[in-house]
């Protein structure tokens, strides 16, 4: 099967005038013949404009619905039944689909003045979603508690602690948030040298502050963007740069409480990266770490611990997730590719690789 000749990102500044668009909602889709067997669910480019997708075990994908709004981050119900996929620039509509007949239920919006980062989280088992929402044109970042049974009417809201929240997750009682600050590539980030990132912890019942951590004064040029949480609650973070200096930056760290530790990587590694990654992601054990780079071509792979194990080159590779066997992730990319990854502790390789799928946007999540 042949790859797509239009990558995700010449896709994504072919449409980058929406953002001033109106609001889209996202059309429903026939129900399937047969129910879909759901193995990953990630988002992406479809026709001329963007869907939900569900990938099944032998990587084959199905979409759902389609919208003019970018969708990036999918979200799968505890129930196994629904996801949430959520829109980013323009960002103002999230969509619930059901995942195994195909067809959209329902689509919500932000707060008023404000748009979606990207990304939401279910908690209470489900009962309720959190949305990281970021307020125009200040940028100032706000969580929304949602009520999924209310039609998700917002029923709390808490201050991010920072500017340009982009990801956010639950763990070990608090909500991780990472304020991005100044996204790079984007009209602010030029000229611009620091990011005003940082990783604000919320208390998780109330959204109080607990805590703030910071990266030191050589690395505030890093827009600390995405967060991956591993079975035991270790948190990673991965960013992006404002300056393309070829300083070996390092742009994976692990979450400790105030202090970001950053990962081991040769120099080239993280040059080779081009200031950019795009997803993080455990794999099921917990034991190793990957991150992917869609602008170095790159998928490379850590023990949790950050000791580096090796990379492999992926053409506009950004999805990742975990399979269902320690030491293996599935990553995707913008091209219409899905390649499995595996490491044994020592050395990283590709074990399967299926291409002519739809142009993947930056994230996929295991359906479990």
């Amino acid at each position: 099967m042949g790859l797509f000749d239009l990558s995700r990102r010449s896709l994504l500044a072919a449409v980058g005038s929406l953002a001033s668009a109106p609001r889209v909602l996202f059309g429903t889709a026939h129900a399937q013949d047969h129910l879909l067997e759901v193995e990953w669910l990630a988002t992406a480019g479809v026709a001329d404009g963007f869907a939900p997708v569900v990938l099944s075990p032998d990587y084959g994908a199905t979409q759902v619905g389609a919208g003019m709004q970018r969708l990036h981050w999918v979200e799968p119900s505890p129930d196994g039944a629904t996801a949430i996929a959520v829109a980013r620039r323009p960002g103002t509509t999230a969509l619930l689909f059901d995942r195994r007949h195909g067809t959209v239920l329902a689509t919500f919006e932000p707060g008023e003045g404000r748009v979606f980062s990207g990304h939401g989280r279910f908690i209470e088992g489900g009962q309720r979603f959190l949305a990281v929402e970021i307020e125009v044109p200040g940028g100032d970042g706000v969580v929304s508690l949602r009520d999924v049974e209310a039609g998700f009417a917002i029923v709390a809201e808490w201050a991010s602690s920072g500017i340009g929240p982009h990801d956010m997750l639950p763990s070990g009682g608090a909500l991780v948030v990472a304020n991005g600050g100044i996204e790079p590539h984007t009209p602010e980030a030029i000229g611009a040298e620091v990011a005003g990132a940082s990783i604000a912890l919320l208390d998780a019942q109330t959204g109080r502050l607990r805590a703030v951590a910071e990266l030191s004064d050589d690395l505030s040029s890093l827009s600390l963007r995405h967060l991956a949480a591993g079975p035991t609650g270790q948190v990673v973070v991965a960013a992006q740069d404002l300056i393309a200096d070829e300083i070996a930056r390092p742009l994976v760290y692990a979450v400790e409480g105030e202090r970001l530790r950053a990962f081991d990587a040769p120099d080239a590694e993280w040059r080779g990266l081009r200031t950019y990654v795009g997803s993080v992601a455990y794999d099921r054990s917990g034991a190793f770490v990957a991150a992917a780079s869609p602008r170095g071509n790159r998928v490379m792979l850590w023990k949790a611990d950050g000791r580096f194990l090796g990379s492999i080159p992926l053409v506009d590779g950004c999805g990742l997730a975990p399979t269902r066997e320690p030491g293996q992730f599935l990553a995707t990319s913008g091209l219409g590719e899905v390649v499995l990854i595996a490491t044994d502790g020592e050395g990283v390789g590709v074990v399967a690789r299926r291409s002519g799928g739809p142009r993947f946007d930056n994230h996929a999540v295991l359906a479990g």
